[in-house]
């Protein structure tokens, strides 16, 4: 049996988005770019290197496939899209594919694992840095 969402005030004249934002994604490489330079800063010397550069280059991979193939996808969609805003992409909706829900609450949740490995990341760096 189905079960329906009614937790979340759906409007139906604002723009639905099947993609997210362009600063979404810049958020999610900046985010990326913090743990893995939190890291290095933290835990970057002795004989360990190796796996920091393992890492990184695990780090790199995860944020350069799901971008070449943003790009690719841009370059090869049908129709022309007006370009629109962050902020009128934040008040609008967020397609999930079970139901549309709003793009500001799709950005945080898409964000927020992100941030927390990136920032926890950061205060073990400034934890190892003080004890040594």
């Amino acid at each position: 049996m189905a079960t329906i969402r009614h937790d979340q005030d759906i409007r139906y004249d604002r723009q639905v988005s099947r993609g997210l934002h362009a600063w979404v994604y810049f958020a999610m490489v900046g985010l990326a770019a913090c743990y893995a330079l939190s890291a290095w800063i933290g835990f970057g010397g002795g004989y360990d290197a190796y796996l920091l550069a393992v890492v990184t280059g695990f780090i790199v991979m995860a944020v350069a496939l799901p971008a070449i193939a943003g790009r690719v996808w841009r370059h090869h969609r049908s129709g022309t899209h007006a370009a629109t805003t962050f902020a009128d992409w934040v008040e609008g909706d967020f397609d999930t594919g079970e139901h549309p829900m709003k793009a500001r609450t799709a950005a945080i949740e898409i964000l927020l694992p992100l941030a927390a490995v990136a920032f926890g990341m950061t205060a073990f760096a400034i934890l190892a840095l003080v004890e040594s």
